[in-house]
């Protein structure tokens, strides 16, 4: 498969993309590809430390994810606010990552599955899948459509066509597979950065490693190898 040239990687929460997809990210920009997240929420509602006030929860993680795209080569983030673990599909969603994707232009807009999988409470996060349902509204037909949402036209964002789109699929049921074995430390230091989340995570290291070991295997790589797997949908 081609690589893109321009990216946004479209999630709920920061961490969400470093979780799933860093790696894929890291191999990307290490190949000289653009790369751009626009994250709909501050993760405001996450963190496990009752020292930390409530208030202070939304700018930590900004900050953490700004670092966390550094590790990986990515410096163009766009946080919408919306608020964390009351995500749903509205026209005001739909609208602002519309415009969001006319502003990047990408070729290739990476989504999560907007499908509940009964096999993984985590990965069917109510956010996760809000976030994947409003990205690919805001894909087809908003972000294409000339005459949806005036407001961003009148704005001077033109109309854009994404022509493909990547759904994140964390387990062994994906059809393409990037190899991330040369990049996972820099996967991993993209979810060491987020120490809200993740410090209390010792284990991290290995169970990552599990995962991106489940996914080498599922695409027929050799042993020892690390991948990160996607569904790949044609939206020209």
């Amino acid at each position: 498969m081609p690589e893109p040239e321009r990216v946004l990687a479209i999630v709920a929460h920061p961490d969400d993309i470093d979780f799933t997809l860093a790696g894929t990210v890291a191999a990307w920009t290490g190949a000289g590809v653009f790369v751009a997240y626009c994250i709909l929420t501050d993760g405001d509602a996450g963190g496990f430390d009752p020292a930390v006030p409530r208030s202070e929860i939304g700018a930590i993680r900004r900050a953490e994810q700004r670092a966390a795209g550094a590790a990986v080569g990515v410096s163009e983030i766009e946080f919408l606010g919306y608020p964390d673990g009351r995500l749903t599909v509205t026209l005001e969603l739909r609208r602002d990552i519309a415009a969001c994707i006319r502003r990047v232009r990408p070729d290739l807009v990476v989504v999560s599955s907007p499908v509940r999988d009964l096999r993984s409470m985590y990965g069917s996060h109510p956010d996760h899948t809000a976030a994947g349902e409003a990205a690919l509204c805001a894909v087809y037909p908003d972000a294409r459509n000339p005459f949806a949402f005036p407001e961003l036209a009148a704005a001077g964002l033109a109309a854009h066509t994404v022509p493909t789109v990547w759904v994140m699929s964390p387990n062994d049921r994906a059809e393409h597979y990037v190899d991330i074995t040369d990049v996972f430390d820099r996967k991993i230091a993209a979810l060491r950065a987020h120490d809200s989340q993740t410090g209390h995570q010792p284990d991290l290291d290995e169970r990552m490693r599990l995962w991106g070991s489940a996914q080498a295997r599922a695409a027929g790589l050799a042993e020892g190898r690390l991948a990160e797997g996607f569904l790949v949908l044609d939206t020209l």
